[in-house]
């Protein structure tokens, strides 16, 4: 009768030779100088029963015998890791046994319904031989399907001409147990393609042969030339039909498999997780002491720390939490540090657990690793639920010092912002955190509860939380206000409302109540930022000449940024620009030494950065803020790499001078805050009222002040990948920064100079490893990458006259890049085969070009000053 399905002639054996191939190299190599292994057999097919009610549904028996472990591409007898090796030796014998039992398929209408092998067998070997039976489903009419293989649930399709069929299985549509993590910032996460494709030849109503092939790519987001393939392949081709046993007769299936073999059980077809044990491998606390010493401080810009840690957080991930809290309980100060963030970035259950046992929140003395832990989970790759409820517990509990209680409710505010970002709004502990915060927004009295709640907000960008930024940016005093409005800032520009605009314009023309310079240019910021309409630039630019002296300067220069820089708003400005031409000669000729400039630091295929920097000084030569920032974009994201603000206020009086308009009665005060990776930190404060200032200013060693330093996990991804021929595959890559970033600010009565240094400090590491694991053969490709650079940026300014000089520069100091790329094949005994490839280079260091008048003015200043004005005080 006609069958739609492949169908097998009685008392036939049908003798197959199979092989499957694992491949693995980077994204665009040949499979020529892959790493990987070949799997050869026989194959036996024969029929067993028929239904004697339907044709169309069949038993049939497969055997794999004569098995062959070989190398995937010829290798010189010294790096054959199989060379001299029988195949039992390295299957193993038990294992070897098992893969040659056979299994029996019931087939209806092409589609395996059945699956009947042994209960208690080893799950790779099961593995392989789902690999095989997965291939001998097929229909033979074109059409799309959703079936079930050892892939899991896939959407598959057919297109069927003659004799050839051609089946593509839709890999990211499968559903299966997945295991894994990605990174939260897309810029440093990891992209996955993955196709599939088997192509069948029929002969005489069944299979002659079948070519199956697989493969994955995994790319760097930020670097697209680095990643890894894996290619697996799969065929089957008939060698020869001969006379094979007779069918078996009976009615139902189940009879039949029990008369056959009483141990046969139906197994599912989808693959079962399988995992392998780790022999030799050192215990965590082996491997500490193996990378303990590249964890000093004082090393902690360099790429070894960064690999060192990178290492470390792998072992954690496998470590129980007595073994880490026996690490962290036996190391000294110095390195204690380090191991927190290490553990904190782990990200599993027992790390969390094992440092919530050590952290003592009211314990006073111990306020610097209180920090570093907080600071760790704010840049969580990948935070969990549980952690966003522990913080939340801890806040309400007693904390000893107050800063910790505040960096403790800003990372609050970025977790807030990271599970909301994975569509976690709704979890439970996201709505307690949140209701905590606003709640206590609501009800703060003192303006440094006020503040640290509208830091938690910046970090947390919620939506709702858009009113009461307003409220407080234009009702409130100069530090509550900027911290509103930088807040409001950091939105996307799709949050902006009309009200939000309508605020912004207000706070900017001052049209209900005098504001600070620093949150009027924050308002401009913000208006000229989100698609700004004609009269509002219309009316900014109308005010370019009425404004405090400096300020307008800025202005002026933020507006010349939009056009050099060509920023979104750029063509509303220049149509405004083009019919204000009548008066803009003296609008546009302000002295002044403000100013705003952005730049490229990097532009490359996949990944831009830019610089920008804008510097507000008072009228009497101090600086009142100076703002750095570093972006990162590809095509569809961005990331905030770091914001260092230097802010300053009140200290007009150290030089005899006169405040600016509405500015008589600020208290003294300097600080720095900063953002990085999209996270906002804890401002720092330098001096605080006009007493601390002047005992600073005179035991100033202009030593900077350290406002970040640590080592942070930036891409973390990793993923199991079941491939179709059995074997599972694993993809990991991690990617850590050792940062060290400081700033200081010194001034010199005598030479009536003042100088701003920023230094940055980092070095990274990023590791991948993609390997397939198929117990008695490993195989793999790892690849690092490495840098260490420095930023440095410095401003001078010499208020002795006016306008005033001041010269900024920013450099970045030669750099050391290196990359590798390892590829393995190994065995459990330890007989392993590697080739590396390495290249090291050294990437030029760079003076950041800032404006033309920048330049100029470095010149007078460093004319200026004569050879013994680099002795302060």
């Amino acid at each position: 009768g006609h069958t739609t399905g492949p169908s097998l002639n009685n008392d036939k054996l049908y003798k197959f030779t199979y092989s499957a191939e694992v491949y693995v190299d980077q994204v665009k190599s040949s499979l020529q100088k892959s790493a990987g292994y070949r799997i050869s057999s026989g194959v036996d097919v024969n029929l067993l029963w028929r239904n004697p009610e339907n044709d169309d549904d069949q038993l049939i028996k497969v055997t794999i015998r004569d098995v062959q472990v070989e190398n995937v591409n010829e290798r010189p007898a010294a790096k054959n890791i199989f060379k001299g090796k029988s195949t039992e030796k390295i299957i193993r014998k038990e294992y070897l046994e098992a893969l040659q039992r056979p299994i029996v398929l019931e087939l209806v209408r092409g589609k395996v319904k059945n699956f009947y092998s042994y209960q208690n067998e080893p799950g790779f070997t099961q593995n392989i031989k789902r690999g095989l039976a997965s291939l001998f489903q097929l229909q033979l009419h074109s059409g799309a399907a959703r079936e079930v293989d050892i892939s899991g649930k896939c959407n598959t399709t057919y297109h069927v001409r003659q004799d050839q069929v051609t089946k593509i299985k839709a890999l990211d549509s499968c559903e299966i147990e997945k295991q894994g993590f990605t990174s939260h910032s897309q810029i440093l996460d990891v992209s996955t393609k993955a196709t599939s494709a088997t192509i069948y030849v029929l002969e005489d109503g069944f299979i002659k042969s079948i070519k199956a092939e697989e493969n994955y790519g995994l790319l760097l987001n930020s670097r697209r030339k680095t990643g890894a393939k894996i290619v697996s392949k799969q065929k089957l081709e008939l060698k020869s039909v001969q006379a094979g046993p007779g069918l078996i007769a009976g009615k139902q299936v189940t009879g039949i498999i029990k008369t056959l073999d009483s141990s046969y059980v139906a197994v599912p077809l989808v693959a079962e997780p399988v995992i392998s044990e780790c022999k030799k491998c050192p215990s965590l606390s082996e491997h500490w002491q193996s990378i303990r010493e590249h964890m000093y401080p004082e090393k902690l810009s360099k790429a070894e720390a960064a690999r060192s840690f990178l290492s470390f957080i792998q072992n954690i991930r496998k470590a129980t939490k007595e073994e880490i809290l026996q690490i962290i309980r036996s190391e000294n100060k110095e390195l204690l540090p380090q191991v927190v963030d290490a553990v904190t970035s782990a990200q599993t259950p027992a790390s969390l657990e094992a440092i919530l046992e050590f952290i003592d929140f009211k314990d006073a003395n111990t306020a610097t690793l209180q920090e570093r832990f907080l600071y760790a989970c704010g840049f969580a790759s990948h935070p969990s639920e549980m952690l966003l409820k522990t913080l939340t517990a801890k806040f309400k509990g007693d904390i000893a010092k107050e800063e910790i209680r505040e960096t403790l409710v800003i990372v609050m505010g970025a977790l807030i912002r990271k599970l909301r970002d994975r569509e976690g709004c709704k979890l439970p502990a996201v709505v307690e955190a949140k209701r905590l915060i606003l709640s206590r927004l609501e009800k703060a009295k003192k303006d440094d509860n006020v503040r640290m709640y509208l830091l938690a907000l910046k970090n947390a960008l919620l939506p709702e939380a858009i009113p009461l930024l307003l409220k407080y940016a234009e009702s409130e005093e100069g530090p509550i206000s900027n911290v509103a409005a930088t807040a409001l800032q950091r939105y996307d520009p799709s949050f902006l409302t009309k009200e939000v605009k309508e605020t912004m314009n207000r706070i900017y023309h001052q049209n209900r109540k005098v504001h600070e310079k620093t949150v009027r240019t924050t308002a401009a910021a913000v208006i000229l930022n989100s698609n700004p309409s004609y009269m509002e630039v219309k009316n900014i630019l109308l005010s370019i000449g009425e404004l405090p002296l400096e300020m307008n300067k800025y202005m002026l220069s933020m507006i010349q940024d939009i056009l050099h820089f060509e920023l979104p708003s750029s063509k509303t400005v220049r149509q405004v620009l083009k019919d204000m031409r009548a008066h803009n000669y003296d609008r546009f000729s302000k002295m002044g030494s403000s100013s705003a400039y952005s730049g490229y630091m990097t532009r490359g295929p996949d990944v831009s950065s830019t610089y920008s920097l804008d510097i507000l000084y008072s009228g009497s030569g101090i600086l009142r803020r100076s703002n750095m920032n570093i972006r990162v974009f590809d095509r569809n994201a961005e990331l905030h790499a770091s914001q260092v603000v230097i802010e300053a206020q009140g200290l007009e009086s150290i030089i005899a001078a006169t405040p600016d308009e509405g500015e008589e009665n600020l208290d003294s005060f300097a600080g720095m805050s900063a953002i990085l990776f999209d996270v906002q930190l804890r401002p720092v404060t330098f001096f605080q009222g006009y007493g601390d200032l002047m005992s600073k200013m005179f035991s100033a060693t202009g030593d900077p002040i350290n406002v970040v330093k640590g080592l942070i996990l930036l891409t973390d991804h990793s993923q199991e990948i079941q491939l179709q021929s059995g074997p599972r595959a694993s993809a990991e890559f991690l990617g850590g920064l050792a940062i060290d970033i400081s700033g200081g600010m010194e001034f010199s009565l005598w030479y009536r100079e003042s100088k701003t240094n920023i230094k940055n400090r980092v070095a990274m590491f990023i590791a991948g490893n993609t390997e397939v694991d198929s117990f008695f053969v490993k195989t793999g490709m790892e690849t690092t990458l490495e840098v260490e650079t420095t930023l440095d940026f410095v401003s001078t300014v010499q208020f002795s006259q006016y306008p005033f000089l001041v010269c900024m520069q920013m450099d970045r100091v030669e750099s050391p890049f290196r990359r590798s790329v390892t590829k393995y094949e190994s065995l459990p005994s330890g007989r392993r085969y590697t080739a590396r490839r390495g290249k090291a280079e050294l990437l030029a260091g760079n003076e950041y070009p800032l404006h033309q008048e920048n330049s100029n003015m470095c010149r007078k200043v460093f004319g200026a000053k004569s050879d013994s004005s680099s002795n302060w005080f």
